[in-house]
């Protein structure tokens, strides 16, 4: 195990779980768990020492296993990062990136709303100097709690915009809080552009919408490495009463690292289910008292149900079903 992989066993035991019946309850993830992330250059992931893809995933399943609240949060901030860092936009990547990298300054994401297929519910109109994006961005976490914001439209020739807009509302961006099943502490929006304008200067990229989708798969297996966190957490407190879930959860995270992009909708669906499973497990083994505020045991069956609905798509949606209803 590297370095990397035992400072995030050791965050997630000794200071992410024990909190997290708190966070559960809180407004906003505390400041200084993301702080925390940041100082061991969690927010940088390239410069992390994790020896391949693999141990990447096994860091975001460590740390959901502490609390999913902190790192739904954390892990918006990557897909920005990753963006930028190929941006041919030089100025706005020479000012944004070293800070993102660091954790000086955290990003968040809007563009399921103009990536998802169908008419876009965020739209992209070519003015001069720039773009004025209108519309909804539903599913925006972290509010208050990052800077900048990897936000698409989609203009009328289904190109998606990517720009790297302030993180703060405004005349023409409106914000409307999400009451969630779970994870309410990750501060989720719905945010609403009325004919806002974005410099020329913002943008990070135009990509047509069929070519960002075909990178849509490596999304859905970072993603998916958060139900495995909740599997593992669950098990750990059944501790001898867990059976076979300990070889459950390696044979799905092995299917999960390993699934071809074809396959990735199956292995989403294996893990989610296995999340549910093992929460579920974990609640009967406590008995009545997970029926109690404050019950990691209640809220792991909570944060379980909100991952199977989390970034799916029709594929894992289809492949759920049929696992739950077979």
């Amino acid at each position: 195990m590297s370095e990397a992989l035992r400072t995030a066993a050791e965050i997630a035991d000794t200071v992410l779980f024990p909190a997290a019946a708190g966070v559960d309850a809180a407004d906003r993830v505390p400041a200084s768990h993301l702080d925390l992330l940041a100082e061991h250059g969690f927010y940088g992931l390239s410069t992390v020492d994790l020896p391949d893809y693999p141990s990447v995933l096994r860091l975001v399943e460590t740390l959901a296993g502490g609390c999913l609240n902190t790192t739904f949060v954390w892990m918006q901030h990557h897909g920005p990062v990753m963006t930028l860092a190929r941006s041919a936009n030089e100025p706005l990547r020479e000012k944004h990136l070293d800070d993102l990298i660091a954790g000086r300054a955290r990003a968040g994401v809007a563009v399921g709303a103009a990536v998802r297929p169908g008419p876009p519910l965020l739209r992209a109109e070519p003015v001069e100097g720039g773009y004025l994006f209108d519309g909804s961005a539903p599913w925006v976490s972290g509010w208050d709690m990052i800077d900048t914001l990897h936000t698409a439209a989609r203009d009328a020739q289904d190109v998606l915009v990517l720009a790297l807009l302030d993180a703060v509302a405004s005349d023409t961006v409106s914000v409307e809080p999400l009451d969630l099943l779970a994870v309410r502490a990750s501060r989720t929006v719905t945010l609403t552009f009325t004919r806002h304008f974005v410099p020329a200067e913002r943008i990070v990229h135009t990509v047509p919408q069929a070519e960002y989708l075909t990178g849509d798969a490596e999304s859905q297996r970072f993603n998916g490495a958060l139900a495995l966190g909740i599997a593992g957490r669950a098990i750990t407190l059944l501790g001898d009463a867990a059976g076979a879930l300990p070889v459950q959860l390696e044979a799905a995270r092995t299917q999960l690292h390993t699934a071809a992009p074809e396959d990735i909708a199956q292995a989403r669906a294996v893990g989610s289910e296995l999340a549910l499973r093992a929460a579920n497990a974990c609640a009967v083994h406590h008995g009545s008292r997970s029926l109690l505020p404050g019950s990691d045991a209640q809220r792991l069956v909570r944060e379980a149900t909100f991952l199977l609905l989390f970034g799916s798509r029709p594929a894992i949606r289809t492949a759920l079903l049929a696992k739950l209803t077979g």
